[in-house]
């Protein structure tokens, strides 16, 4: 499979997402749980806004923004493959009170207003698209004067020789891999090491937020170099 190619990214989800949920908790014990919740702590949520969760799967962090903007606030979650999506609806269904819609769509061209969201999330999403710059760029379109974004992902490492970096590929390739073997995924997890291969590293994304517009940017590594908070105001 090709990174960043986008009808192969968008068929690997399709795919994958009935066991998503369960290899994410095995493969990260968890910890992508407290991850993500950083990534909320940044965006400081608050009742009556307006959010979005772009590239959002299954929708677990979308249902934990609803819950912080109640009561009036809104969050629409957005994702190129649509078994993921139904997964969410499904979650969603079971909360009736949350406000939250889900939609079908191209994270580099959503198709919303400018400047529609007080903020959002991109969570394992940044890494898939095509054009990280084009998708940051697409990020602060939608953001108003000072709303702020959290994009969690993966974190490659500067140093390719290094003990982060060494550690991550002896993850990926002797857990991850045959963890997902065992769910007949191997193919659709071996991806992962493909796609950071082309990632930006931190300081790469820094810039590239810098390029697309936003005034506030840092990068913050996170679980010891492996996973990597980018937090960005505009």
């Amino acid at each position: 499979m090709q990174p960043g190619d986008p009808a192969a990214v968008r068929q690997l989800f399709e795919q994958i997402a009935p066991s998503y949920d369960r290899l994410n908790d095995t493969l990260s014990l968890g910890l992508h749980r407290f991850w993500k919740r950083q990534a909320i702590a940044f965006l400081a949520p608050r009742p009556g806004q307006q959010l979005l969760d772009l590239c959002c799967g299954t929708g677990d962090l979308a249902l934990l923004l609803a819950e912080k903007v109640r009561p009036g606030g809104q969050v629409l979650g957005l994702d190129a493959a649509e078994a993921p999506l139904e997964l969410a609806r499904r979650r969603a269904a079971s909360q009736p009170w949350l406000r939250l819609d889900w939609r079908l769509g191209d994270a580099l061209a959503t198709g919303l207003p400018a400047g529609w969201a007080d903020g959002a999330v991109v969570a394992y999403g940044l890494r898939n698209l095509a054009d990280p710059l084009a998708g940051l760029g697409e990020l602060r379109r939608l953001l108003r004067p000072g709303g702020r974004a959290a994009v969690l992902d993966f974190n490659r490492p500067e140093d390719p020789a290094g003990l982060v970096a060494r550690f991550q590929r002896f993850y990926l390739r002797q857990l991850v891999v045959p963890l997902a073997r065992q769910a007949d995924l191997e193919a659709h997890y071996a991806y992962l090491e493909e796609s950071l291969a082309r990632f930006p590293t931190g300081p790469e994304q820094e810039s590239l937020a810098r390029q697309a517009g936003f005034k506030g940017v840092y990068h913050r590594p996170l679980a010891g170099g492996q996973m990597g908070l980018l937090e960005l105001v505009a």
